[in-house]
Formats: C-alpha cells, structure tokens, sequence
C-alpha cells in the first residue's frame, strides 16, 4: 500500500465510522420506541409479559426488568418470598433460627505455618442457607455491575439432605457397539466434497442448507450421515445482513429445506433439533419420507484450521480412528470430541471389582452447587498500573496437553460434609490432609498485607459466571476453591494467605479418570510423534491434526461431564408467536419464523460428573501459580516470575514481560514458549489488544526459529 492509497483508505473508514454513528443513534431511537410502546401496552389491565416478549423480540425477564408490573405471578410470589441477599435464587430454604456457635479457631501457628482456620464464634459457620435451582430465575439475576453472591448450603438436616446421590442415576458400562456413521468433508468455499478415497466438485448455488443437502446426496446416491464442513462457513454467508452471529446461524439453520425436515430424534440417539453456534453451530434434518437422517457440523469443532484441503482433513480422521482403536478395539468418531469423549471414557469402566456397578451421580442440589461455585480456565487481563504501560517484551507460555495433568486423582464416594466446627476440631495434621484431597471449599480468605503479586483464588465478579482474582493487600472476601487451590493459598512461595473454612465437601480420592487419560495421552503421544517425523507435508499436517483432536476429546470430554443446565433451541412461526413459550429467550426472528432458546434445568444424564471437572479445573488453575518439575528438580508458574511481570492468564497459557528458563520434556502440563514479541509494546488493554499481540508474537517466534 502506497501513501495515495493508505490516505484515500483513511477517508473511506472515516465513512464507515459516520455511518456506524448514524445507525447507532437510528438504533437507539427505535430502542427507545419499542419501549415506550412496551410501556403503554403495560398499561392495559391483562397484559402480559409472556405475549409481550415475543411481540418485542425481548425476553421475558427484559420486558419485566422494564415494567416489573408485568412480572408473572408465579414468579413475582417467589421473588417477595426470597431471603436476604445471600440467596442464590426462589427456593432458599429457611435459616434455623439459632445456630450453634462453632468452638474457637486452633491455635495461631507457628512462624511460617499455613494462617488456615475456622470462622471467629462472632460469625455464622456458613452463609445463610440456599437451596441451589437448577437454573436461577431470570428476575433474581444480579443486576450486570453488582457481584454475584455465591450459594451456600443450608445449615442442619436440609442441607446434610443433599449429600447423597441421585436415585438410580450412575454411570456405567455400555453393553452395545456404537455404529459409525458415513461422513463427507466438504469445503463449502471451494464446493471440493471428499468422500472415502473420492473427491467431487460441486455446484452449491448460493450455499443454503437446502442447496448443500441436494448436491451432496446428488453426488453420494446412498446418501451420508454426517456431512463435515472444513472450510467455507457457509451459515454466515449473510452475516453482514444481522446485527450478530447468532442471528446469521439461526437463519441459516432454519431457512426453508425443501424434501427435509428438522430431525427430532431416533431410537436411543435422541438429538434435540438444530444447535445455534455463532461459530460451530450443529444443523440436523431428515428426509420428508424418514429414510435419511444427516447432521452438518464444522470440523473446527475438533481443530484449528488453516486453509486444509478436505482431503488433508479426512486423513485426520482416519489417523485418530486408527490411534484410538490401539487402546478401543470398539473406538468410534462421535459427531463431536465431547460425544466422543464421554463414549470412550464409559468403555473404560471396570467390568468386574469396584466401580463395577458405576459411579453414581451427585444429588441435583450438589451439582447445582458445583455448577454456580466452580469455574473454567483463569482467564485474566492485567493492565497498567498493575504493569507497566510500555512493556519490554511480551513471551507466552501455554502449558501442553495441559488437563492430562490432573487427572491421575478424582472424587468418588459419598461426599461428606465438613463444616467449620468439625473442621475446627481436627488435628492440623488432618486438616491439611483434608486440603489434600479431592474436596470443594467454601471459605473467607485474607490477602497478605504485604502481597504484591497476582492474585491467587477465584472470587464471583459482575455478570452471569465471571471470576476475578483479588490481589489487593488487605482484600477478605468470601468465595468457593478446590483443594489445589487452597493448598496454594496457603504454601504458595511468597507468603502465606489467612484461609477461613466456612463449609466443605469432601471426597474419598479414587481414579475414574486415570485409565481413560492414560490412553488419550498415549494417543496423542503417538500422533505428535507422527507428525514431527512424517515425510510427507500432507501427511505430517494431518497427524497434527489428529494430535489435537485427541486434545480436544481430553478438553471437551472433561468439560461434558460439568453436565450445565441444558439449552433448547425451537422455532415458532410469526403467526404463533403467542406459543412461543413464556420462559424462552428470543434469538432471532424473520418474516416467518421466530427463533427462541430455553432453559431446561439438569437432566437425568447418567454421566453427569461435575466433581470431576471442577477438580480438574482447580489442579489446572493452580498449575498456572506453581507447578513442580520433579526431575529437575524445580518449579514453574506465575507465582516463579517477578511481580509486575505477569500480563494476563489464559486458560493454559502465561503471558509473561520476561523469559524464563523452564524445564521442557513435551510431557502434558509442561510450559511450552510459543510466542515471543520484542518491544517496546504498549501494554494490552483488552482481550482484542492481547490476542494481536499474542498472534504477532507466535509469527515472530516461528520465524525466528526458522531463520526467515
């Protein structure tokens, strides 16, 4: 770009911007039309919101946050009848009305111990009670700028109640193979379609799914299963006409498909309809006379692509299939690495000794508990004056395979409750091995007055399930962290956190997950090794992809088993809006058709395990602070740097001002440097800023090592 060029570019954004101005004031009056109608048909004595909604493209919970005469009845009622502000949703269970003092803390430990103990007699032993819902209602939320209060488990015999498991409800050994399904790789971009050792071009017209179905069982007359696309997107192919993603998807998936219909299910594969993705939606249809049922999905599910050839991405396939079937004789590709994952951990269930019945699922209140208190990967941004406004350099780090790492321990049993009284009365030497175990803590925790590193536990922040990690000398708050947390809270190398045990679940230590883990981590070991020996580029490429797909099945099978409240997705025609139901959200909406999606609560999904990934998710976070590399005798992580250094967490990765001379044998949770970016640099003030840092610094590294 010359200098003519970059000036006339200059005044054609300046466009751009004007106009985006205009239609964001045009947006804003219409907004504020909407409204007031809203208001005005408010005032007529038998509105309602549930018609209302739909009318208006809002939700419930937004026409009723407008005129909170609206609300329902049903839930207005259970709004007056909440308790206070500790409440995690309608059904709080009532607070005994005394509660016995719990005995004074253990003794001040010595200089140097951990500062663990249990709340002051001036304080309750637990936050007031709360039943944990399925799913919070929409008119109890917390407001966007005001923190989340975290529930806690009733005191006496209602909350001692939820510390069993559900009934009849346990994961356990399949006694059937799983079918595999015929699939297509076709790039919707190029219209190249790769089926089995074939390769077609074809006409795809403007790129419907209508369009996509009749080309691809044109030219595969048996018809396929399961149709994935590897590049093209051809879901956003109208994206610039919708405000968001989401809306693009929803269209596409729900434009007419002449000769097929939404597929709702068969047999014990019971699918629920389209998946609204903005990036990796899901479409499922079935032929008007039931013969076929295919589902369209995105590779990108699985890996990252980089402009692969359909071919490159088949071979992929068939080098997972082949590495997985050395540890699975019966190894199947499900539609997605989840699905997968949770098949093949269920094939590693003991047939005969313990477990052999299974493991049962956790009571629904203990799972909800786990869903509202225990989160994901740490992903944190730190921007001046917490680091330098010019930083010399920025490197990243990303732990390999990272989750491999913590699986070798998992809860199992009947969990136990630990309250702060029985806590208070164990030997120090049991109070640390309790920390050492698979256990999730509600506590009050103290940052050091002399602190100034990162911080290390999680804390509810604004919004529906962000975290954020006080670090502020002095800081109390009240908050729920895994056992490897806690542990770090207390032995981290700086100093010492005050740690308050306010309640607890623990676990027996078992190992659910080890043999599963042992065998992805062996398969990938061999696909990695593929590829860096592979010959041939295509080949190599495609043991890459392989490798990470054996990731991804490690990463989304652990995630599937957090089992969150399920989504559904449906559809209503405009001129049956008053059946859209009461409780959905609307997602999009044209000329004929309003989409909508709902909440349905926990199903009775007999793999629903989230005291697996919550554990996992601790071990992980707490890797990030401090992890030792015991052949080297050494240690790595965020807390092993100098304060002021650390520019942000990102699930598995550091971003780091300066280099660190880390031990590195390719093994899971070892940190790999794979960005490295000379400064100066202006400090990232936001995700957008950090991940073109973060690219910019991978390119740079990659050339670097090339010596391009």
């Amino acid at each position: 770009m010359d200098a003519q060029s970059y000036t006339a570019a200059l005044a054609e954004l300046r466009t751009v911007r004007d106009e985006i101005k205009k239609t964001q004031a045009a947006l804003v009056k219409l907004e504020a039309a909407r409204d007031k109608q809203i208001t005005s048909l408010a005032g007529y004595e038998k509105a309602k919101a549930q018609r209302i909604a739909p009318a208006a493209g809002l939700s419930l919970a937004e026409v009723v946050a407008l005129v909170p005469a609206l609300a329902p009845d049903s839930l207005a009622a259970a709004d007056d009848e909440a308790p206070g502000p500790a409440a995690a949703g309608p059904q709080a269970v009532a607070q005994p009305a005394e509660q016995p003092a719990p005995p004074p803390p253990p003794a001040v430990p010595a200089e140097g111990a951990p500062a663990l103990a249990a709340p002051p007699a001036s304080q309750s032993a637990a936050s007031p009670a709360a039943a944990v819902p399925p799913q919070p209602s929409p008119l109890t939320a917390a407001a966007p700028d005001v923190p989340r209060t975290l529930p806690s488990i009733p005191q006496g015999d209602p909350g001692n109640g939820w510390f069993t498991h559900t009934a009849n409800l346990a994961s356990t050994r399949p006694n059937f193979t799983q079918q595999a399904r015929s699939t297509v790789f076709l790039d919707t971009a190029t219209g190249v379609l790769v089926h089995r050792s074939e390769t077609h071009r074809l006409d795809l017209g403007t790129g419907s799914a209508a369009e996509l179905l009749a080309a691809v069982f044109h030219t595969v007359p048996g018809g396929v299963e399961r149709i994935y696309i590897t590049g093209g997107d051809p879901w956003h192919r109208d994206a610039d006409r919708h405000p968001y993603l989401r809306d693009a998807v929803a269209a596409w998936l729900n434009a007419s498909t002449p000769g097929w219909r939404t597929d709702t299910g068969r047999g014990k594969d019971r699918m629920a309809g389209h998946f609204v993705h903005a990036r990796h939606p899901v479409a499922r249809y079935q032929s008007e006379d039931g013969e076929y049922h295919v589902e369209i999905r995105s590779a990108g599910e699985w890996f990252d692509l980089d402009s692969d050839e359909p071919a490159t991405v088949r071979d992929a396939f068939v080098l997972l299939w082949q590495a997985l079937r050395r540890h699975w004789s019966d190894a199947v590709l499900m539609g997605s690495p989840s699905q997968t994952g949770r098949d093949l951990w269920t094939r590693t269930i003991p047939a005969r000794g313990q477990h052999a019945e299974g493991y049962p699922v956790l009571s629904e209140e203990l799972r909800g508990l786990l869903h509202a208190t225990a989160g994901q990967g740490r992903t944190e941004l730190l921007t001046p004056p917490r680091v330098p406004e010019q930083l010399p350099q920025l490197l990243e780090y990303d732990r390999t395979f990272a989750y491999a790492k913590h699986t070798w321990k998992s809860p199992v049993g009947t969990p136990r409750r630990i309250t702060a009284h029985t806590f208070a009365a164990w030997s120090e030497r049991d109070q640390i091995k309790a920390l050492y175990g698979c256990g999730h803590w509600h506590v009050r925790v103290t940052v050091p007055d002399t602190w100034n590193h990162v911080g290390i536990l999680p804390a509810a922040a604004p919004g529906d399930r962000a975290w954020h990690y006080p670090a502020a000398p002095g800081t109390t708050f009240t908050t729920w962290a895994g056992g490897p947390e806690i542990h770090t809270a207390l032995t981290n190398p700086i100093t010492p956190w005050k740690i308050e045990i306010l309640d607890g679940i623990l676990w027996e230590d078992g190992k659910p997950l080890d043999d599963w883990s042992k065998k992805l981590k062996d398969a990938w070991t061999n696909l990695a090794t593929q590829a860096h020996f592979q010959g041939d580029p295509q080949q190599a490429r495609a043991a890459h992809l392989a490798s990470r797909a054996v990731r991804a099945i490690l990463l989304y099978g652990i995630g599937s088993f957090a089992q969150r409240p399920r989504m559904v997705t449906g559809t209503t025609p405009r001129h049956l809006e008053r059946d859209v139901p009461p409780d959905a959200e609307i997602i999009g909406f044209d000329d004929d058709l309003i989409t909508w999606q709902k909440p349905t609560g926990f199903s009775r999904d007999p793999h629903a395990h989230p005291e697996w990934s919550a554990a996992i998710w601790s071990g992980a976070r707490a890797a990030l602070l401090t992890q030792r590399h015991r052949d080297d005798n050494t240690y790595a992580g965020a807390l092993h740097t100098p304060p002021g250094s650390v520019i942000a967490f990102r699930t598995d990765a550091l971003y780091l001002t300066q280099p660190q001379n880390w031990p590195y044998h390719h093994q899971p949770g070892d940190y790999l440097l794979k960005g490295h970016l000379s400064g100066p640099l202006t400090a990232p003030a936001s995700e957008e800023d950090l991940l073109a840092l973060r690219d910019a610094g991978r390119t740079a590294l990659t050339h670097t090592s090339t010596g391009a």
